[in-house]
């Protein structure tokens, strides 16, 4: 009966293990998606294709499972809330003001309910992105 119970109890151990390592597994994936759309996007220096970059990055990173939207909605909010912090700083010659802040909010979930980024694409972007 010992035996039994230790099996039982070692298994639910295992389980729990496995989900919290691929919890991490995806959120260091869904990462370097982000860390990818937004490299592409400084390569890029495409106008108006901002957007785009955030909703591919989001959309990736989702994809990955749990552990990948959660790091996508962390980055995201981290890289919306440094904006707010230069605008403060810089106000007016950012380029980022509340509007542009709303845009970007509105294509990082769009990207994370798992539509499609093309949505935001600009025309001209090159197929390279």
């Amino acid at each position: 009966m010992k035996l039994f119970t230790g099996l039982v109890f070692y298994s639910l151990v295992l389980g729990v293990s496995s989900e919290w390592y691929s919890f991490f597994s995806e959120a260091a994936q869904g990462a370097w998606d982000m860390w990818r759309a937004y490299s592409d996007m400084r390569e890029a220096n495409y106008i108006g294709a901002d957007k785009y970059f955030h909703a591919r990055g989001n959309f990736d990173a989702a994809q990955r499972g749990p552990g990948g939207a959660w790091a996508a909605k962390v980055i995201s909010d981290a890289r919306e809330n440094s904006q707010r912090v230069t605008d403060f700083f810089r106000h007016g010659s950012s380029g980022h003001g509340a509007e542009d802040s709303k845009a970007d909010q509105a294509a990082n979930e769009w990207g994370r309910s798992g539509k499609d980024p093309n949505h935001f694409r600009p025309a001209g972007l090159p197929d390279k992105y």
